[in-house]
C-alpha cells in the first residue's frame, strides 16, 4: 500500500535503484539509521507491507519473498507474496509482532508514490511509516526505520496509478532493496555489524 513517512529528514537517504552501487548505498543507509536508533533492541523484524493483487503495491511482498529464500539469524521477515501483510490484516500483524518480538527493532518496507524525478528511487530513514495514507486509507503507523520504493508518480488517481505501475519498476526496486538488506546484515563485513553489535549469519535455503 502506498505509504508516507514521518521521519528525521536530516537522516533520510535517497538511493537510485538503477545504480550498480544501490545495494551498497542501501546497506550503508540502514546501518546509519540503526546507529541513530536510541531504544535498546534484541532482534530485528522486517515488515514488508503491500498487496500481491496490485502491481505497484506488491513491492513489499516481493522484497519479503526474496528474503524468504534465506535463513537470517536474529532477523524475522513478515509479509511475502504468499502471505502478504496489507490493509486488511496490518493491525493484526502489528499485534502479533508486538507479542512475539517485544524488544525488536522494526524496519518497515513499502511502496510509495513521488515526483517524476524521484521515480525509481529508494528512501531510507528513521521514523514510522503511515501505510495507505497516499490513497486515503487510515492505517496504523508502523516501524522504527522505513524503507520505501517510489514505484510511480503521485498527484492523480493514486489507486489507479498503483494498478498500472510497470512490474519491471517494482522488480528493479525490490531486487535492490533485498540485496541491500542482505548486504547490511549478512555480509561477512556487515555494514550494520557495529550498529547491531552482532554479526548475523545467513545462508540460502
Amino acid at each position: 500500500m502506498k505509504a508516507s513517512r514521518k521521519a528525521d529528514k536530516s537522516m533520510t537517504f535517497y538511493v537510485n535503484s538503477k545504480k550498480k552501487s544501490a545495494p551498497k548505498e542501501i546497506a550503508q543507509g540502514i546501518a546509519a539509521c540503526i546507529s541513530r536508533h536510541k531504544t535498546a533492541w534484541e532482534e530485528i523484524v522486517l515488515l514488508c507491507i503491500g498487496s500481491d493483487r496490485i502491481t505497484g503495491d506488491c513491492l513489499g511482498p516481493y522484497v519479503g519473498h526474496q528474503l524468504s529464500d534465506y535463513v537470517l539469524e536474529g532477523l524475522t521477515v513478515y509479509g511475502t507474496i504468499h502471505r502478504p501483510v496489507h490493509a486488511l490484516n496490518l493491525s493484526r500483524a502489528i499485534q502479533l509482532i508486538n507479542r512475539r518480538h517485544p524488544h525488536a527493532l522494526l524496519i518497515a518496507v513499502d511502496a510509495s508514490l513521488g515526483t517524476r524525478r524521484h521515480l525509481g528511487y529508494i528512501s531510507i530513514g528513521n521514523g514510522a511509516l503511515y501505510p495507505g495514507s497516499g490513497v486515503q486509507k487510515e492505517l496504523p503507523a508502523v516501524g522504527d526505520i522505513f524503507i520505501t520504493g517510489i514505484v510511480n508518480t503521485s498527484g492523480f488517481l493514486e489507486q489507479m496509478t498503483l494498478q498500472t505501475t510497470r512490474l519491471s519498476q517494482v522488480v528493479t526496486l525490490g531486487d535492490s532493496i533485498a540485496q541491500g538488506i542482505l548486504m547490511a546484515f549478512c555480509h561477512p563485513c556487515s555494514y550494520a555489524a557495529t550498529a547491531s553489535c552482532a554479526t548475523r549469519l545467513c545462508f540460502k535455503k
